[in-house]
């Protein structure tokens, strides 16, 4: 589904320049649940950039789905982002102003799908993931763990092929941030690839794969046993 052959990101300023990701090579399969780790400033944070397609790599290669995408331009890269890659973030990126519904809704409007299939697919994820009685709520009037599950909601309402996932639970409590991480597992074992960020070593029981960077190298490539925890309720809900 993905592959990478080295890549390279820099930064630079006038007087500096910083190699964020240095001749970087790995794939990923489909389904595979992917943990990316290292210290502050191993170089997950862009090389995730770069998966998202929200950034360009200065050298290397970069193939979604077979197709070499490194030297696309920002509106083919935006056209096949925003119908293939789900996002969530540490910080959750609601938009205050709209409802959790309006929310969910949000990648729908870009991807110009009708109303009557975007009322069913968002209803869909507000039963999923037990927000039907926070459908007209603010995500001010949510606590952190429902804010999250508004961006899981979001993030997997277009059924993307990959989600990606940045430090997903750094904002949240030990409780909500395991319901988080057992909500991205079940995604996983039902198709979704997931690729996290993430500093937690025990986050990383949940992946079946762990790629650690240092320096922007990669340094590690290997595969793990991942969790069995995941109990599906009759409802079929992610989130218990």
């Amino acid at each position: 589904m993905i592959e990478i052959t080295g890549l390279s990101c820099t930064y630079r300023t006038a007087t500096i320049e910083t190699t964020a990701v240095n001749k970087i090579s790995f794939t990923i399969n489909k389904g595979e649940f992917v943990g990316i780790v290292g210290p502050s400033g191993s170089g997950k944070s862009t090389l995730l950039n770069v998966l998202g397609m929200l950034d360009s790599p200065d050298d290397g290669s970069y193939k979604f789905n077979d197709q070499e995408i490194s030297a696309f331009s920002e509106s083919k890269l935006s056209d096949l982002r925003k119908s293939n890659i789900g996002f969530v973030f540490q910080s959750f990126n609601l938009v205050d102003t709209l409802s959790v519904y309006e929310n969910i809704e949000l990648p729908l409007l870009y991807l110009k799908l009708p109303s009557t299939e975007r009322a069913e697919r968002v209803n869909e994820m507000l039963k999923r993931f037990d927000l039907e009685n926070r459908a007209s709520h603010m995500p001010q009037q949510l606590s952190g763990g429902q804010q999250q599950r508004v961006a899981v909601a979001r993030a997997v309402v277009i059924q993307p092929k990959v989600l990606l996932a940045d430090e997903p639970t750094g904002n949240l409590d030990s409780k909500n941030g395991q319901d988080v991480m057992e909500m991205l597992l079940r995604l996983n074992k039902e198709g979704t690839t997931v690729i996290m960020v993430t500093h937690s070593e025990t986050q990383l029981q949940y992946c079946s794969r762990v790629i650690r960077l240092f320096d922007g190298k990669l340094v590690s490539d290997e595969s793990v046993q991942s969790v069995e925890k995941i109990t599906v309720s009759k409802e079929g809900k992610a989130y218990a």
